[in-house]
C-alpha cells in the first residue's frame, strides 16, 4: 500500500524542484567568425594619370619614396617636395592580381588640398 504522505511529499518536491529550475537558460554560443567580404574589383574613382599604374611604374616616375606603408591589404607611397605632397594608394584589383594605384591624394605642405595632376607634374623626376 502506498503512503499517501509519502507519495504527497514526493509530488510537492518533485513540483518545488522543477519550480526551482526555472526554464531552460540558453547557453551562450561563441560567435561565428565573420565570412571574408566576397572579393571584389576595386574600380577607380579618380581621373588621373596615376591611376591603374603600379607602384614600380610610380617609382620610375617619382624615384623614392619618402614613405612606403604597408597595412593590411593596402599600400601607401608618399613623394613630397617643396610644393606639395603626394600619397599613391595601392590595392590589389581582384584576388591574386598584383596591386595598382586606386587613389591618390595631394596636398601643400602646410595640409591644404593640392590638385594631384599639378603635383604629380611638380614631382616628377
Amino acid at each position: 500500500m502506498i503512503d499517501n504522505r509519502r507519495l504527497g511529499a514526493a509530488i510537492l518536491l518533485g513540483l518545488m524542484l522543477g519550480a526551482c529550475a526555472g526554464p531552460a537558460i540558453p547557453r551562450a554560443t561563441p560567435p561565428r567568425a565573420a565570412p571574408p567580404p566576397p572579393s571584389t574589383v576595386v574600380r577607380p574613382v579618380q581621373n588621373n594619370a596615376l591611376i591603374g599604374n603600379s607602384a614600380d611604374a610610380i617609382g620610375r616616375m617619382f624615384g623614392k619614396p619618402r614613405l612606403d606603408v604597408t597595412e593590411g591589404a593596402g599600400r601607401k607611397l608618399q613623394y613630397a617636395g617643396s610644393t606639395c605632397i603626394l600619397d599613391v594608394y595601392f590595392y590589389a584589383p581582384r584576388a591574386g592580381a598584383d596591386p595598382v594605384a586606386t587613389h591618390v591624394d595631394a596636398r601643400t605642405p602646410d595640409g591644404r588640398n593640392a590638385e594631384v595632376d599639378s603635383c604629380a607634374r611638380a614631382l616628377r623626376r
